[in-house]
């Protein structure tokens, strides 16, 4: 299913999900949230999709919450409900993160607060040249959310989150792309298809061993050396008895390309 605020598209075991309020630079409300973490379980669960192409409409990528709208107030909620739905929508991040599925980020125009957090939680970003990042949060007094700041300490360290959430610059591709938070960057005019195919290339990929390499990275994130080894020992004999597997050997001896079909 789509609503108008996220569209999905599923071509070639390829999901592109778009955020799509071209006109407030794909800013989060509660109608495109929602879409968002019905688009991830969706992604998460059939079996048709292979890999993700996270991005936005409009040549912008998201620049996080709505401020005009939260500046305009709503009626007041109790904490704990306002606690409940922050919490219910940043499923999404949670998911993109945990899928067994390859999950690329194309970040154009900017990407923002809510809107990087999201694009943090992705395995891969593509950026085009002119992008501008930026974490956001302090300077509209918010402390984070969406995972940004567990996102970015994992993959930065701590100094480096400390500096990024404190101070929040605005940070060019490049200079993202020097420090770690960006896989690559292009010029403007090649991003959307340089990220398709990018993404493509994944959704073409041995599907359940990528799955496990997701997992074997995440599992390093939290779990001890012996559990991680385990883990890689049950997966990698998994992998061995894929027909994707075997047609790669057979490729390999064969001198060709595999053709794989994500079993």
């Amino acid at each position: 299913m789509s609503n108008d605020m996220v569209l999905q598209q599923l071509e070639g075991g390829l999901l592109t999900i778009t955020m799509n309020r071209p006109e407030r630079k794909n800013a989060l409300n509660p109608e495109m949230v929602a879409g968002l973490v019905e688009a991830a379980r969706r992604a998460a669960d059939d079996s048709e999709v292979r890999a993700v192409l996270f991005k936005g409409a409009g040549g912008s990528f998201c620049v996080g919450g709505d401020v005009k709208s939260m500046a305009a107030g709503r009626a007041p909620l109790p904490f704990e409900v306002k606690m409940a739905n922050l919490r219910r929508g940043m499923e999404v991040s949670r998911i993109l993160h945990q899928m067994p599925k390859p999950v690329v980020a194309q970040l154009d125009g900017a990407a923002a607060g809510a809107g990087l957090s999201m694009a943090l939680s992705c395995d891969l970003r593509i950026a085009s040249e002119s992008c501008k990042i930026t974490t956001a949060f302090a300077k509209v007094g918010f402390s984070g959310d969406y995972g940004g700041t567990y996102f970015l300490t994992q993959l930065l360290g701590s100094a480096r989150a400390r500096e990024l959430y404190m101070m929040s610059p605005v940070l060019t591709a490049r200079e993202a792309h020097a420090i770690g938070m960006v896989t690559k960057v292009v010029a403007d005019a090649e991003i959307d298809a340089a990220a398709h195919e990018l993404a493509l290339s994944l959704a073409q990929g041995p599907s359940i061993a990528l799955g496990f390499i997701k997992r074997n990275i995440n599992n390093a994130e939290h779990l001890p050396l012996e559990d991680c080894f385990d883990g890689e020992a049950i997966h990698h004999t998994r992998c061995g008895d894929t027909e994707d597997h075997k047609e790669a050997a057979k490729a390999f001896v064969e001198k060709r390309k595999p053709s794989f079909k994500g079993a």
